[in-house]
């Protein structure tokens, strides 16, 4: 029996590549966003805590380069991931600038939803006419420069309003808030969403920014350590300064490893927030970070620097706990147990070859 070939709009979105799903554009989309806002704003905010620790102005020239860009990187990556045509790829740079610049302190957010929005429809005329040069990039940057001028300040100003929101809700009550923006920013560090892009859309800093870098940290420095039995040191550097994702496979065969990690992100979650006062005032985006290439910790001690304020013994010895040690202590204690009583056996937590 011969398969029936799809027709009509349908036919058209597969020869487009235009798959409107969950997966394209809540994982795919997202998860190059944040490589995109990391090769801006996060390399950009590390760059200026350098110059600034350092006094070299060079650096802080070189990261408000970076920094400025942050809008054409995330949506060029955006339209990456998309698999976009080259000219609906280059004309999402302006898309990009102009989401950013007009959604605000949402400007994450609404670069993602017209992003997506501007690449499909531009993907949809890519190449169906003969002046194709004028066409797509004009129907791509129009339609997301419209958007953008419409939209993106309601999107900023509703992605601020739910940051704002945890942020004074971690605040009144960070002992239980503790907890849930760590479990929660921790989970979805290790899924293949972005932890990143989620702190970024909502510009979670503060209080709340502390909690959910005590997440990621436990995530990535508990895995790092509990599978040290089948990875080795390797498996400490890819998982503890890479990403604790690299776990995803064994725990969709075995979810049960998975919480250790989570057990501990609840635990040092309150810990940095009733006990050290961890706020994460750097870029946002830092926040979803954790320890991946010290992003996390670098955003706490850029925070530190713009405020002026000078950190004394508690407050380095709190950073080194909540990102660190506390996370491998704990998870390694918990993990223990786990491999004691036979529900985490060796071979569990390899990683694949």
């Amino acid at each position: 029996m011969e398969e029936t070939k799809p027709t009509g709009i349908k036919a058209f979105l597969a020869r487009k590549d235009i798959e409107i799903s969950g997966k394209r554009y809540g994982i795919d989309a997202m998860s190059a966003m944040a490589q995109g806002l990391f090769a801006s704003l996060l390399i950009g905010t590390i760059f200026n805590t350098i110059g600034n620790l350092s006094g070299m102005s060079v650096f802080n020239d070189i990261g408000g380069f970076a920094t400025s860009v942050a809008g054409p990187a995330m949506a060029i990556a955006i339209g990456y991931a998309l698999k976009c045509p080259p000219l609906v790829l280059y004309s999402l740079a302006a898309v990009g600038f102009a989401a950013n610049k007009c959604g605000g302190a949402g400007g994450p957010l609404a670069v993602l939803v017209i992003a997506i929005i501007a690449a499909e429809f531009g993907k949809a005329v890519s190449k169906e006419t003969k002046v194709d040069i004028l066409v797509t990039p004009a129907v791509t940057v129009f339609l997301g420069g419209v958007l953008s001028i419409l939209i993106a300040p309601g999107i900023g100003w509703l992605a601020s309003q739910v940051g704002t929101f945890i942020m004074w809700a971690t605040e009144l009550q960070p002992f239980f808030m503790g907890i849930l923006v760590s479990v929660a920013i921790g989970v979805a560090l290790t899924l293949p969403i972005s932890s990143a892009a989620i702190c970024a859309a909502l510009g979670l800093t503060g209080l709340a920014g502390g909690a959910a870098l005590a997440g990621c940290c436990s995530q990535m420095i508990g895995f790092a350590v509990l599978s040290f039995q089948e990875n080795g040191w390797g498996g400490i550097v890819s998982q503890g300064i890479g990403t604790s994702m690299l776990q995803m496979g064994n725990i969709v065969r075995k979810p049960i490893v998975w919480l250790p990690p989570i057990l501990t992100s609840a635990i040092v979650g309150p810990v940095a927030t009733c006990i050290f006062h961890l706020e994460q005032n750097g870029a946002a985006i830092a926040s979803g970070m954790g320890t991946c290439g010290l992003v996390g910790p670098i955003g706490v001690i850029t925070g530190w620097v713009d405020a002026g304020f000078e950190a004394g013994l508690f407050e380095w010895t709190g950073l080194a706990l909540v990102c660190i040690v506390l996370p491998a202590v704990l998870t390694l204690l918990i993990g223990w147990g786990f491999r004691k009583a036979g529900i985490i056996e060796q071979g569990d937590l390899a990683l694949e070859q």
